[in-house]
């Protein structure tokens, strides 16, 4: 997940501020206004003047739906998992107050949480500073990643997932005009493949314990401790 932001927070634009309310173009699991003062006046701060936003295309999977909200809820044991499937996924690790870091070798880290939650979807909050190239300077970003999912009962037990996300980065504008110059028209591909990268992030993992559920077990053994994780280990 923290790579596929990371290469999202590398392709900077120079769009102009909005000023409008912020609304994503997908739905919200929890209105904006429903939410507490402090996450709404976060949220509000990123999507009302975003450097970039980039929104991918819709992903098709099946598998079994807890599963897939269990792993939205874990991204570290999900990052485990990938490691496990000889992929070499970052190290995710939760904070004491359940929010998630990660931080890279070049110093780039980020720290993020789910601030909104809800049966089509979540929104994820994120602050740090990352590194876009090895040749550019360090960069303070914030950011909101808007999950929408939809599930639909399969008479075989699972689901057909349909699911997409929109994400908005904010940086100043001086880190941006930056990164612009230096990565050009390459910028919003990028920004693209970034956003597909996240949700291939949590899709391969729910797709792969529901066609080889002889190796799931194998998959969450580092799970055990945790009773909805063995539940999910042992279907």
């Amino acid at each position: 997940m923290t790579r596929a932001i990371v290469l999202f927070c590398a392709t900077f634009v120079a769009c102009p501020a909005i000023a409008a309310e912020p609304r994503s173009s997908l739905p919200m699991p929890v209105p904006l206004e429903d939410m507490p003062a402090v996450t709404r006046d976060a949220l509000s701060k990123v999507m009302k003047a975003p450097t970039l936003t980039s929104v991918c295309p819709v992903e098709e999977f099946i598998a079994h739906p807890d599963t897939y909200q269990w792993l939205l809820d874990h991204p570290n044991r999900t990052a485990a998992a990938w490691r496990k499937l000889g992929v070499g996924a970052v190290e995710i690790r939760t904070l004491k107050d359940g929010r998630f870091f990660w931080k890279g070798e070049d110093g780039s880290q980020l720290v993020w949480q789910a601030v909104a939650k809800g049966p089509g979807g979540r929104v994820w909050y994120a602050e740090g500073q990352v590194k876009p190239a090895s040749f550019l300077p360090m960069v303070p970003v914030t950011a909101v990643a808007v999950l929408a999912h939809t599930e639909t009962p399969r008479a075989t037990g699972d689901c057909l997932i349909k699911h997409q996300v929109e994400v908005y980065l904010h940086t100043d504008n001086k880190a941006a005009a930056l990164v612009t110059k230096m990565l050009g028209e390459s910028a919003p591909r990028m920004a693209q493949q970034g956003s597909e990268q996240l949700l291939m992030f949590f899709s391969g993992i729910a797709k792969y314990a529901h066609d080889k559920p002889e190796k799931a077990t194998n998959l969450f053994a580092d799970t055990k401790r945790d009773s909805s994780a063995t539940g999910i280990a042992s279907r």
